[in-house]
């Protein structure tokens, strides 16, 4: 059984969730400019460093330079990225984290008007904990850091 191609139908995203219950992790791909790929590969690297990039893959099939807002594509499982938007690379990771955590929700039908933002913020906050933990940078400590006091001023629990 094939990944499918959208996932939008209820039958889609059965065998969506069927293929990722059963281990299938896709090859994620970086589509856009050299200076798009680089900075997404920061982030990646990142996300590698932390131990979450088997998380990503199991969710994300492309991330996807545009010109407009960044957001979430669930039924392409794909995060649409602005370049301008990529300015530091541990925010982005987080960035990539939130989404994927977002795409996991909406894959185990968990509804995203009820908790799947908190959810999907306290996911980026535990990522950003374990990349200062891993890391041996003292400039991704203090970015993890800059990062955690931020997102940890949330005004939910």
């Amino acid at each position: 059984m094939d990944f499918p191609e959208r996932i939008y139908t209820k039958e889609e995203v059965n065998q969506a969730r069927e293929l990722i219950n059963n281990g299938y992790k896709h090859e994620t791909q970086i589509d856009g400019s050299n200076d798009f790929i680089k900075k997404v590969g920061k982030a990646l690297d990142l996300i590698s460093s932390a131990g979450y990039c088997d998380f990503v893959q199991t969710y994300i099939r492309v991330i996807r330079q545009i010109s407009g807002l960044s957001q979430l594509r669930e039924e392409d499982a794909a995060i649409w990225f602005n370049l301008k938007a990529l300015d530091d690379p541990v925010d982005d990771a987080g960035f990539i984290i939130q989404k994927t955590q977002q795409m996991k929700d909406f894959i185990e039908g968990k509804l995203y008007y009820e908790t799947a933002e908190i959810k999907a913020v306290n996911k980026r906050i535990e990522f950003v904990e374990a990349l200062k933990k891993k890391t041996e940078d003292l400039d991704i400590k203090k970015k993890c850091e800059e990062n955690l006091i931020r997102w940890k001023d949330q005004p939910f629990p």
